[in-house]
Order: C-alpha cells, then structure tokens, then sequence
C-alpha cells in the first residue's frame, strides 16, 4: 500500500530538519578543530600542507577526525535507510541528506566564521581517504550537492518493488 504524498512530504521535510542540523554540528566541529590547530576564526583556511602540519603536530588528531568523517557517513546512510522502503528510495534518502547536510555545512561556516569569503575559496574536503582531490573550491562540493539533493529527491519518491500492487491476469 502506498503512503501517499502527505507521508512522503513529512519523511522529507525531517531528512532536511536532519540534515541542516548535522550540518550546524559538524560546522561546530571544524569550529573546534581549528582552534586546536591554532586557526584564528577570522583566518582562512592555510594551504593544505600548512593543515596536514599542523593537524600532525597532535598525532591523535587526524585519525580522530578521519573517524569522524567515517562515522558521519554511517549516520547519513542510516537515516537514508530508516527513512524509506526499497533500495532506490533509500539512496535517494541518502543523497537527500548528503546533499543538504553538506549545504547546511557550509552555511553554518559562513555564520559562524564568515567563511568561505567566496565560492573559489579552496577547502579540504574530506580527509578519508587522503588525496589532493579532496583539496578544492568550495563551488564544487556545493554543485555536487545540489545535484545530490535532485537526484535523491527523485529516486525517494520512486516507488519501491515491493508496494506496487502485482497486474491482474485476465
């Protein structure tokens, strides 16, 4: 039996409640980080070798976050499994909230450290797996993001196998 457009509506309005949220938290965290890393929060972020430095000047510090990453990716895979039936519409879920946390990210930055000053602002992206990839302006995770959230969206709303009624044979 189908849900409707009302329960779907709700299941997506806390995936972005969610999400936003998590994105405040995890934009808290960076908060946290540079200051152990001797980051004023009126300073950009320093070149990535500059980062990897001074992230290695506390030994502890660069696993701790490299689980973090990990385990904030469990939690948006969870929450994209919790919030639907079938395999598409739990990646959609995913992606939803992927998408969403990242954006809200960013803005939690901008509010809390008027940072980035722009969308070419180079950031580091994720440290797990660590490569020079991962070192890019701020416009391409947000693009990325956007295309996410599209892409979710439609993928959520699809209908998983098991809820649409078998054809009746004649």
């Amino acid at each position: 039996m189908s849900e409707g457009r009302e329960g779907v509506g709700k299941r997506l309005a806390a995936l972005i409640v969610f999400a936003a949220a998590m994105g405040w938290l995890e934009a808290v965290v960076v908060v946290y980080i540079r200051a152990l890393i001797g980051v004023a929060p009126d300073q950009g972020v320093p070149d990535l070798a500059e980062v990897m430095r001074r992230m290695q000047s506390l030994p502890w510090l660069l696993p701790t976050e490299q689980t973090r990453e990990a385990a904030t990716i469990v939690m948006l895979a969870a929450v994209g499994a919790l919030a639907a039936r079938g395999v598409r519409p739990r990646i959609g879920a995913f992606l939803i909230v992927f998408g969403v946390w990242d954006l809200a990210y960013y803005a939690a930055l901008r509010a809390l450290l008027d940072w980035p000053r722009s969308l070419t602002t180079l950031d580091v992206l994720f440290l797990l797996p660590p490569h020079p990839w991962w070192h890019q302006p701020v416009w391409v995770p947000m693009v990325i993001s956007l295309g996410f959230i599209a892409a979710g969206i439609q993928l959520f709303r699809a209908t998983p196998r098991a809820a649409v009624a078998p054809a009746r044979q004649a």
